[in-house]
């Protein structure tokens, strides 16, 4: 009875495990096998704020960029570097979110740089959204500045523009503004940037524009606002009257317009970022690597169900059924994590599932010796599921340290002479092999044990014997 509950309970874990994996878009995955491709999507796994539609892929699956950014720090930089590298991150993120690239990854990599994916876009789009620092700055002409200041362009025509709080004095910058800037159109059309102030950049902005409307007609352009995004001068517009808390910014047509109150609203980046790597693939040749990948994943599989059975006859079915069901809860484990998944984090897999048809051998090996040697079909299951867990625990354990020095390694370090070094398709094959090294041993020892012995409850030991290879030389 108890074998029967506990080979229920993994039966109802691979189902669960099937309907959180099954894809949302199944002609993605499926679409030269008519019969899955035209089955309805599923929807994954939702619990509260918790979702997982869709497998993640990486870049060789699906095509995009991948950016290796180094963050450069200031020669008077007094702050806590990794804090200010946290800061970077999460505007980086807010601003891949708010673009709607919801399988995008940040993460850190080594001392100072910031590995950037972005499927669906190109490498000029991946720079323009993450590689730009998007500090905004209000400039007043030069001669009408207060304080000479910090200049915002080469040729020293405009300088910052600066009003006080308290006894402070301070520059206007994107600082201050509120996150709800939005694309907005004037009467003819054009696209806008409309943006509001918090109370401190309200102050500041009714002084600025106060000095401008006051300077208005001292020569050509004195009653100027500029307004500057890093080195770049957007728009210098004449300010008409005093504005405490409201302006737009014109001049860029509507995409640029949509990214640039992106960057807006997660705010200017605390530290400026250069470009080590890059790195992109078309979506075309994605797709492509996803079904080969798939292809070639279903015949391994096939080829050694075949070996399986033909060798160890119904022990070696047993042994197909535990692998399908690894299967199952390796690849759903995947996607809840979620792991994203490259070509080489399927080769990683791949290994694993090699490994696990490995445990399974040594496992009826073992207990073929102990039908051998005259044991009953009881007593030899649990002498051989005894004797084989010493050689797959300490071969696993291996493999895992492997994978754990690997991970580490993929993961970014700073080598002496060469710099930061990371390698992410290490990382992916790293972790995938340890999830499913890891899986391997719940599917050799809970699994095909559950399978054996509620058969051999089932079977008298002869008819077990009589079953094939797995006894040859029993009499």
């Amino acid at each position: 009875m108890r074998n029967l509950i506990a080979l229920s309970s993994i039966f109802l874990l691979a189902a669960v495990s099937l309907l959180i994996l099954w894809p949302s878009e199944p002609d993605k995955y499926f679409g030269d096998v008519p019969v899955l491709s035209s089955l309805p999507g599923g929807n994954g796994l939702q619990i509260g704020d918790f979702e997982r539609r869709d497998m993640r892929l990486g870049l060789d699956l699906q095509g995009g960029t991948r950016l290796l950014l180094q963050a450069e720090v200031p020669q008077n930089f007094d702050g806590d570097l990794t804090e200010a590298l946290d800061g970077t991150i999460s505007v980086l993120r807010k601003r891949v979110d708010a673009s709607g690239l919801s399988e995008s990854e940040i993460t850190r990599q080594g001392a100072s740089n910031i590995a950037v994916q972005m499927p669906g876009l190109s490498p000029e789009q991946a720079r323009s959204l993450v590689g730009r620092t998007a500090q905004l700055r209000f400039c007043e002409p030069a001669e009408t500045a207060p304080v000479k200041g910090t200049p915002c362009d080469s040729e020293g025509l405009w300088y910052e523009a600066t009003g006080t709080l308290g006894d402070e004095v301070k520059g206007l910058t994107g600082a201050y503004l509120l996150p709800n800037s939005y694309v907005a159109f004037n009467e003819i059309g054009e696209s806008q940037i409309a943006f509001e102030f918090n109370s401190d950049g309200a102050e500041l902005f009714e002084q600025i524009t106060s000095r401008a409307v006051a300077n208005r007609g001292k020569f050509v352009g004195s009653d100027q606002i500029a307004i500057f995004l890093d080195d770049e001068l957007l728009s210098a517009p004449r300010v008409q009257a005093v504005i405490r808390s409201n302006g737009v910014i014109t001049g860029q047509d509507l995409a640029e317009a949509r990214e640039l109150v992106i960057q807006l609203n997660a705010g200017a980046l605390p530290l400026s970022l250069t470009v080590l790597q890059e790195q992109s693939v078309d979506a075309t040749l994605g797709q492509d690597s996803v079904e080969k990948s798939l292809t070639a994943g279903f015949i391994g599989l096939v080829l050694v169900a075949v070996f399986m059975i033909l060798y160890y006859q119904f022990p070696g079915l047993i042994a197909v059924l535990a692998l399908t069901i690894y299967t199952l809860i390796t690849l759903a484990i995947f996607k809840l994590l979620p792991v994203t998944l490259t070509l080489a984090g399927i080769g990683g897999f791949i290994l694993s599932v090699g490994m696990a048809v490995d445990a399974n051998i040594l496992i009826f090996e073992r207990i073929k010796e102990e039908l051998r040697s005259g044991r009953s079909v009881d007593m030899s299951v649990n002498s051989g599921f005894a004797r084989a867990w010493s050689s797959i625990r300490d071969s696993n354990i291996t493999t895992l340290i492997t994978c754990f020095i690997l991970y580490l390694l993929g993961s970014g370090i700073q080598l002496p002479g060469v710099g930061a070094f990371s390698a992410p398709l290490v990382q992916g094959f790293a972790l995938t092999l340890g999830i499913g090294v890891i899986v391997s041993m719940f599917s050799s020892i809970v699994v095909s044990r559950a399978f054996i012995r509620v058969f051999a409850n089932l079977k008298s030991s002869r008819k077990w014997i009589d079953f094939g290879s797995i006894s040859r030389g029993v009499r």
